[in-house]
């Protein structure tokens, strides 16, 4: 089967263009949320809008941050499935891209690009161990993007967004409900969840009051 062999991880070729695809279908969804947020009129001109500098401004600091940030999550659970002997793969879910986009347009964002999807024997401690993994790598991914706040223009709003939304991504996966990566690791151990939660929720409020949405 085609694809891409990296560090003895495989990415199959259906993979690699899910990955592709919602992290192209990210960045349009929160490109045009900022737009919307910003006051900007995307109709009855939305070619004009979207071929502008601004929008192509957005869509750069969206691809780097925000996408980066949803894509390394799912990755994180991969590597660490396949670690643990799984066959594991990301799925895109094309009907909850669609509707990012779509949800975009009218004012507001919603996003839910995909998920990893693994099969084959775990325990529950290794099946914890992956679901934790992803929001580890959205904190480490907030201190990869603060140093970069204190530069001015492009670089320091990407470092903003960065910040921000990796830090919403970590405390809101840790949530202990339905799909979320919080139940998986409940289930295994309380007190890891806990000290996860409770750090990564911290980390949320202290990135919202001192680093704050850059204004574009």
């Amino acid at each position: 089967m085609s694809g891409l062999q990296l560090g003895g991880i495989r990415f199959y070729a259906s993979e690699l263009r899910d990955l592709t695809v919602a992290w192209i279908a990210l960045g349009i969804a929160f490109s045009v949320f900022f737009l919307r947020y910003l006051g900007v009129p995307i109709f009855p001109y939305p070619a004009d809008v979207l071929s502008s500098p601004l929008f192509v401004r957005l869509f750069l600091i969206s691809l780097t941050t925000v996408g980066v940030g949803f894509l390394l999550h799912e990755l994180a659970h991969k590597v660490v499935a396949v670690r643990f002997g799984q066959v594991a793969a990301f799925r895109a879910d094309y009907p909850m891209l669609a509707l990012a986009v779509g949800a975009a347009f009218a004012g507001f964002i919603f996003a839910a690009p995909g998920a990893v999807h693994h099969q084959g024997y775990i325990t529950e401690r290794e099946n914890g161990l992956i679901s934790v993994a992803g929001p580890v790598t959205n904190v480490l991914l907030v201190a990869v993007f603060l140093p970069l706040v204190s530069f001015d223009g492009l670089v320091g709003q990407a470092g903003q967004l960065g910040v921000i939304i990796n830090a919403f991504l970590a405390a809101f996966n840790m949530i202990p409900f339905g799909p979320l990566d919080g139940r998986k690791v409940v289930a295994w151990s309380k007190i890891v969840f806990l000290l996860t939660f409770a750090g990564t929720a911290a980390l949320a409020v202290g990135a919202f009051l001192f680093v704050g949405l850059p204004s574009f």
